[in-house]
């Protein structure tokens, strides 16, 4: 490369004289490029009257640049922009580069002062003869300032003005072009020149187009790779490459790629700025195009949902830009580089296990949302659909809320028992405690059930049944209720501890809208799930009994680096929400459901965990949620379009029939498989004891048959030693659970799919 010098004399005195010269001197300097018309002896006078009051300080806008997601590993997993672009500094540019691109746009770059007087009189020449534009005659630094006004263009109209081939677009271009010549060294132009240049096929810039064209960065670009780049710049659609060009397209732009690479190369020959040998060694060197792919957006990324997710997390944040159209730009254009809470182990595990049970094309859909307690870390969000337009796909992240860019989700079923039970335990009741239940519940009067507002919310003509298996009612303490999902008990323990209070505990838990974003509905059958929600929501309700009753707003990103180099990391954001012992007496009786109810035909996951099956009215939706220490997840599915209407009764799904789908039937089987292959390489950790002298004990009546056995027995009939509940006997937790929490109560039923 040549060193750095400048003409004798000021830039501006040298135009200046250039343009006193004359008409034909004005001609060169005003209308260079153009082609030759009468008046020109007009222009240069009235060029040369305005050349010193046109404004000297270009306005250099940031570039648009491409903002990237990784993973917590480190690695990309999606990007967005509006210009496939990569700002580099000029020593990350290989040599070879650098030389090809001054010697076939500017081979007097470093000699001359921002204007290249015998590159314009041979342009000029040129374009006289023909009455055409043949010749641009444009210097690197006037290319420069061309493609800065185009950047700078926020309408079609000021894009074309900046190309424009008129007198006063050039000789703006030209005062540009000297004034940045004595604000940069050339080296800074150059740089500022690669980075801002179009290579044709989407990359904009040297890095892009050599990761675009050659699949490596520019500083490895080969001598016949920087040819090529630098051969394309002058017309950089004539050798686009898109996706699914037809062969023949295809070859055709290669061939005149080819060609216009060894006039690059003929050049640099010409100037000495490659020896014989290397020059030869280029040209007979084939084309080597390593095409590769540049998708940007949710639906090119390996983890959509994900990436939906964060996505919708920077357009709705006002930290991001006052307005939705300056996060959008902000994200599309503002090359930061976002570093999330993404484990791709974790996110594989889920939708491995969700494509096990559910088909991709089925209308029923399940989803499944990872969040680590404790941290409130999203780890994954899986959905049993394809992200994307097409048949059978879905645009809707089902594994988290509308805010999110999911839908109206899922009523939640029995997965709301355990705000209940929690409720209970914070205000006292007992391992053992319970109650005789019916087999059927209503309200005695509207009064019985009171929302947070204090008005009577209780419907005395809805009645509410236990499911199957559950039968006529019995003796329910608050462990065996909560392991066999009695609908009734818990619309009668609510009763108890009261509506609001209910509410208020699922609000310290998270849950304080809807997935569709409106206000819970505060009726009789709150407890057993009436509300729409998402599985994210839901997951991060348990991580809060799994974190000892710490909750962490759900995170996606941990760091963000600006383009400037500037890093801001995220911290979890936690508060104390429940007692640890209330959490850690939840997660006792949890634990049962995997060893003595609904999912103890299911199974566990090796170690530690707590979680409870959910299945709404007429088996419209099923659900599972449940935790460990380490980990919390929930999985819901139903028909997406729409659980009223397509119940989830006399299926077939994933391969197999079901005369109806519950808790443990599909939800809870995806919920082990994934947990387990997720937290493989985990160590273990076992939850709190909880603490027996504050929980432990309790009364619950006998019932009904019970007590008859036991008079018999006291009147001299059989000798059989009835087990009662409530003592400590796990009798009625042996019994076959059903997964059920159907509930949906009149007048409660929200907004249907």
């Amino acid at each position: 490369m040549k060193p750095q010098s400048r003409d004798k004399g000021s830039p501006v005195v040298n135009v200046l004289k250039l343009i006193a010269a004359g008409a034909v001197a004005g001609a060169l300097v005003a209308g260079v490029a153009l082609p030759a018309i009468g008046g020109a002896g007009v222009a240069a006078k009235s060029a040369a009257d305005g050349f010193q009051q046109l404004p000297a300080e270009l306005h250099e806008a940031p570039l648009a640049e491409l903002t990237r997601l990784y993973d917590k590993n480190g690695k990309q997993f999606a990007q967005f922009y509006n210009n496939n672009r990569e700002s580099i500094r000029l020593d990350q540019v290989s040599e070879h580069m650098r030389k090809a691109v001054v010697a076939i746009e500017d081979s007097r770059f470093y000699e001359h002062g921002g204007i290249d007087f015998k590159g314009t009189i041979r342009a000029f020449s040129q374009n006289a003869q023909t009455g055409a534009v043949r010749q641009g005659g444009s210097s690197l630094t006037q290319q420069y300032v061309k493609n800065v006004l185009k950047a700078n263009a926020k309408t079609e109209k000021e894009r074309r003005a900046a190309e424009a081939p008129n007198y006063g677009r050039k000789l703006t271009e030209l005062r540009y072009a000297v004034a940045l010549e004595e604000k940069y060294s050339k080296d800074t132009i150059l740089e500022r020149y690669l980075n801002i240049s179009y290579f044709g096929s989407g990359a904009y810039g040297v890095q892009a187009a050599a990761k675009r064209y050659f699949g490596k960065p520019a500083a490895k670009l080969t001598l016949p790779e920087a040819a090529t780049l630098a051969g394309i710049i002058h017309w950089p659609n004539r050798y686009e490459l898109p996706s699914g060009l037809p062969k023949k397209q295809r070859q055709a732009h290669e061939k005149a790629m080819l060609e216009r690479r060894n006039v690059t190369l003929d050049r640099m020959k010409e100037l000495g700025v490659v020896s014989p040998q290397e020059y030869q060694e280029a040209r007979a060197s084939k084309l080597n195009l390593k095409l590769t792919p540049a998708p940007g957006g949710c639906e090119e990324s390996d983890y959509p949902y994900f990436c939906m997710y964060v996505k919708q997390e920077i357009l709705n944040n006002p930290a991001f830009g006052a307005t939705f159209e300056e996060r959008e730009a902000r994200l599309n254009s503002g090359g930061m580089k976002i570093y999330t809470t993404l484990d791709p182990k974790m996110q594989k595990a889920s939708e491995k296990a969700l494509r096990k049970y559910v088909g991709p094309k089925e209308t029923e859909v399940a989803s499944q949302a990872m969040i680590e307690p404790g941290t409130g870390e999203i780890k994954a969000l899986a959905s049993s659909k394809k992200f994307g337009p097409g048949k059978g796909e879905t645009m809707l992240n089902l594994a988290a809320d509308a805010k999110h860019g999911g839908g109206t989700g899922f009523q939640a079923g029995s997965t709301f028992k355990a705000i209940t039970l929690a409720t209970a335990l914070d205000e006292g009741w007992k391992f053992n405690q319970g109650m005789r239940t019916p087999g059927s519940f209503s309200s005695s009067s509207a009064n019985d059930f009171k929302n947070c507002k204090g008005d009577s919310v209780g419907d005395p003509s809805h009645t509410v049944f236990n499911s199957s298996g559950e039968g006529k009612g019995g003796s329910y303490s608050l462990s065996t209720g909560t392991w066999s999902s009695v609908n009734v008990f818990f619309m009668m323990l609510e009763q108890e501890v009261g509506l609001c209070d209910t509410v208020e505990m699922a609000k310290k838990l998270g849950i304080k809208k809807t997935a569709l974003g409106r206000d819970l509905v505060q009726v009789p059958t709150f407890t057993l799930g009436v509300n729409e929600m998402d599985p994210l929501t839901v997951a991060n309700a348990y991580a809060t009994f799994g974190a000892r009753g710490k909750y962490c707003t759900p995170m996606a990103i941990t760091e963000i680096k600006e383009r400037n180099g500037k890093s801001t990391k995220i911290k979890p954001s936690c508060k104390q929400a429940i007692d640890e012992g209330v959490a850690d007496a939840v997660s006792h009786v949890l634990q049962g459901v995997f060893t003595k109810g609904t999912m103890s035909g299911v199974g566990g996951i090796g170690r530690d965990a707590a979680g409870k099956t959910g299945t709404t009215d007429g088996y419209m939706t099923a659900w599972f949620a449940g935790y460990t220490p380490d980990l919390a997840s929930a999985v819901s599915i139903g028909d997406i379009r729409g659980a009223y209407q397509h119940p989830l009764t006399n299926v077939k799904i994933g391969g197999q029939y079901y005369g109806s789908v519950q808790g443990a039937s599909i939800p809870g089987p995806i919920w082990v498989k994934s947990m387990r292959e997720a937290l493989e390489d985990v160590e273990a950790t076992s939850f709190h004891a909880p603490d027996f002298g504050r929980f432990g004990g309790g009364y619950t009546p006998p019932s009904e048959d019970e007590k008859k056995k036991d008079e018999e027995d006291e009147d001299g009939g059989p000798d059989v030693d009835i087990p009662r509940i409530g003592n400590g006997n796990d009798w009625f937790g042996r019994r076959p659970g059903n997964g059920n929490g159907n509930g949906n109560g009149r007048g409660g039923r929200p907004d249907r799919d």
